[in-house]
């Protein structure tokens, strides 16, 4: 009996101490909720929604940590948006910064932004494709289904494939590449 409880301090104490403990603000307040839930939370937030939709996919705040959105919704990094000027009226650009950094990765409750949050401690990815976990999801699909495909082009464009990306979910069962119906 003492083994096995000296056994469940042990494993307790690796758990805690791991990188998806560290990653959470608190490890004990996260396993004690709810409101733990799988995938990534959707976008509701309509400014960052139409904003941001507006030109691209409107990505879950949850795909990257707040390190990167505080990167990405600069000012002046808006000027120069991966070769667009995507500048913002300050309203504008605070709604959507505050709406970022409050439902990045290593803030969420949903399990796929956790392992993100984990990714991406010792980076600091400007693209959701940079995202080490990201990048290791879709490391087996071959190139010709991605870049070679005029109906997806680029991992960037998460709803081309993941047909319930704008419920956050990522999942493999509801992808649905375009003209390779049959890979699975």
């Amino acid at each position: 009996m003492q083994s096995k409880f000296k056994a469940a301090l042990l494993a307790m104490a690796l758990l805690t101490s791991s990188g998806a403990a560290l990653a959470e603000e608190g490890f004990w307040a996260w396993m004690g909720t709810f409101s733990r839930q799988k995938e990534v939370q959707p976008v509701d937030n309509k400014t960052y929604a139409d904003e941001c939709g507006s030109c691209h996919y409107a990505y879950p705040p949850g795909l990257l940590p707040s390190k990167s959105w505080a990167k990405l919704l600069d000012e002046k990094a808006l000027s120069d948006h991966f070769g667009e000027n995507a500048t913002l009226d300050k309203a504008t650009l605070k709604t959507i910064y505050d709406y970022a950094m409050d439902n990045a990765a290593e803030k969420s409750w949903y399990k796929r932004s956790r392992k993100i949050a984990v990714a991406t401690e010792d980076e600091t990815p400007i693209r959701i494709t940079e995202v080490r976990y990201i990048k290791r999801k879709h490391h087996d699909i071959p190139e010709k289904m991605i870049k070679g495909n005029k109906d997806v082009k680029s991992l960037s464009y998460c709803n081309a494939c993941h047909t319930k990306a704008d419920k956050g979910i990522f999942d493999s069962d509801t992808v649905s590449i375009p003209n390779y119906p049959d890979y699975d």
